[in-house]
């Protein structure tokens, strides 16, 4: 566990965090080792026969290494790796070859030959993910010689913590102008795109007339003030929760970019155990690589694994709407007034991309009403493969007697295909437009001719009930709900801003979130359940619990999920600040924020 390194932010498996030494150094950082204030001294490589360096307890030191070519068989990486001797160092850092499997224990890693793996997507995606799933969660990662405007954001993103402005400089003496958008030639340039202190001061053709020395200076100079503007953007992207919506942007720059964060997404397990489970933010889906975003692909996950239909006979198919949450939209009113009092024995599912499907009772939590997607009536063949295999896959779990499906256009040829394929019949009602007044009479008619009347239904109040338990069941595993929503619960407030009680108050709907958040006796209600719990020693803490107090927690917890403190003399309820995983494994940082506790018996 680092006692000098602490995680503040999150978005993936990007972080801010607090490196504190002689001084405060903020990450991620550019850093330069060859300036004498630089926390982290580089002793050198052993191929030059570096100078010990003296102990510095204020420093990071990292350790005599052997620089090896990016395609060193691993035989030989093992043969010649440099015996390590750190006995008396407070603080160490190890330079790892990108192919190697050996991560010994440290404070910071230093990405060897970062610098060749540059257009060599595959190979830097699993060299990091290599590294970072084999280190510690609170561990540093710098890759020098490698950052540049244009890629900062991806590296920042596939967890990188330093960079340096080497590439940058090396650019600037080779007449080549940065921009995070793309590289440029200067005598090709015919004004500067930027506005800092050097570009603004001259012209393209007024810097071609410098001595080249001068002329070098001047370029490195705007390359890593570039840099550094590219450092706060993506900073500001982290504490916003809004980091893959630029990183989508941004890895168009490049071919091997974009290949890049698409052998990101394939490693799923890696980015998920680091993403959020909420945000208050709108989750844009722009492009293409939205589709397999962690906060889609999880939700989709989940409503397979997690969610329970109702026991009702009639599935209604419905299309999605502009406004969230579905049901106050104008057009899921009309639905709802269509199916009128024969709503009660229909279970609604809205199918949309890139949601896939959306059973109604989880209309509104993250991110299904919290996301927004270019709407042009065309569907790619991606989107329509992934809608059509949630919808498969929904209803090979899910059996329903009848099938209606209100939908029209693209929506219809996805349900048309799975129908086919399932050997299932649906039931269509919209051959114009689906707010039509003919397609809305035509559902109303569709459905009360199907003699409802004796099969099952359910209240106004059971679909609430409903609604809170399939959020309970979703949040924190499936049986969550059976422990805190009993059968003689009732519901007050208004949708969306549901309270759940028996006898006392148990838990909260957020619609900014669309999750539960849990009172004591919530809490209580789940203590049993097996998941979602983190368990600290014999100590009342009060308004958060740090990571060193934390003795176990669920490895399914990610950051801002609700979950359930418990020690020998102390049950808390609180939103996570951190996974379970790395509950267990940071030395310094908050790990959950509590809302309510209270002390009970041993």
């Amino acid at each position: 566990m680092s006692k000098i390194f602490e995680i503040t932010h999150r978005d993936a498996a990007a972080r801010i965090g607090k490196l504190v030494l002689e001084k405060e150094l903020s990450t991620p950082a550019i850093i330069n080792l060859h300036e004498k204030d630089c926390q982290i001294i580089d002793s050198g490589s052993v191929w030059k026969r570096a100078v010990p360096v003296e102990q510095n307890d204020n420093k990071i030191i990292i350790l005599p290494h052997k620089s090896l070519p990016l395609q060193t068989r691993e035989e030989i990486i093992i043969e010649l790796k440099v015996p390590l001797d750190n006995s008396n160092r407070a603080h160490t850092g190890l330079v790892v070859h990108p192919f190697t499997t050996e991560y010994p224990e440290s404070e910071l890693y230093v990405l060897g030959t970062a610098k060749q793996l540059e257009n060599r997507a595959r190979e830097l995606v699993d060299s990091i993910i290599r590294l970072k799933e084999n280190t510690r969660a609170d561990s540093l990662l710098y890759a020098p010689a490698l950052a540049a405007p244009e890629n900062l954001a991806l590296l920042l993103y596939l967890g990188v913590d330093l960079v340096d402005e080497t590439f940058p400089i090396i650019k600037g003496y080779q007449d080549i102008y940065l921009t995070n958008s793309g590289e440029f030639h200067l005598d090709r340039l015919h004004e500067f795109p930027c506005a800092c202190t050097v570009c603004s001061s001259k012209t393209p053709q007024e810097m071609l007339k410098l001595p080249k020395k001068e002329r070098a200076q001047l370029m490195a100079q705007h390359n890593s003030l570039k840099l550094g503007e590219e450092l706060r953007s993506v900073r500001e992207h982290i504490r916003s929760g809004s980091l893959r919506e630029y990183v989508e942007r941004q890895c168009r720059a490049r071919p091997w970019l974009t290949a890049m964060l698409r052998l990101m997404d394939m490693q799923y397990d890696f980015l998920e155990k680091r993403t959020t489970i909420l945000r208050s933010n709108t989750l844009y889906a722009n492009t293409p690589e939205s589709l397999n975003r962690v906060e889609i692909r999880r939700f989709a996950q989940r409503v397979l694994e997690r969610y329970t239909a109702p026991d009702l006979d009639t599935l209604v198919l419905l299309p999605c709407s502009a406004k969230k949450p579905y049901s106050v939209s104008l057009s899921h009113q009309k639905f709802i007034n269509a199916l009128g009092q024969n709503r009660k024995f229909v279970h609604e599912v809205i199918i949309t991309s890139p949601m896939g499907v959306v059973p109604r009772e989880l209309e509104v939590m993250y991110p299904a009403a919290h996301y927004d997607t270019p709407v042009t009536g065309h569907w790619d063949l991606e989107e329509r493969a992934w809608v059509g295999g949630c919808l498969r896959q929904y209803l090979q779990k899910n059996k329903y007697r009848n099938i209606i499906a209100h939908v029209h256009g693209a929506y219809r040829e996805i349900c048309e295909s799975v129908a086919d394929e399932l050997g299932l019949e649906f039931i269509y009602t919209a051959d114009t437009g689906v707010t039509s007044h003919e397609s809305l009479k035509s559902l109303e008619l569709a459905v009360s001719g199907l003699e409802l009347k004796n099969t099952r239904k359910r209240t106004a109040e059971q679909g609430k009930l409903d609604m809170m338990r399939a959020t309970a069941d979703y949040q924190f595993g499936k049986g969550a709900s059976d422990l805190l929503v009993p059968d003689d619960a009732i519901i007050r407030a208004p949708f969306p801003k549901f309270q759940l009680f028996a006898g006392k108050q148990l838990a909260t709907l957020i619609p900014q979130y669309g999750a539960l958040a849990l009172t004591v006796d919530g809490g209580i209600r789940l203590r049993d359940h097996p998941y979602y719990r983190v368990t600290i020693g014999d100590f009342i803490p009060h308004s958060s619990i740090l990571a060193p107090g934390i003795m176990d927690a669920d490895p399914q917890i990610r950051p801002n999920d609700e979950v359930i403190v418990i020690g020998e003399r102390f049950l808390g309820v609180g939103r996570a600040n951190m996974s379970g995983w790395e509950m267990k494994g940071c030395g310094k940082g908050m790990a959950v924020e509590l809302r309510h506790s209270t002390k009970i018996d041993k």
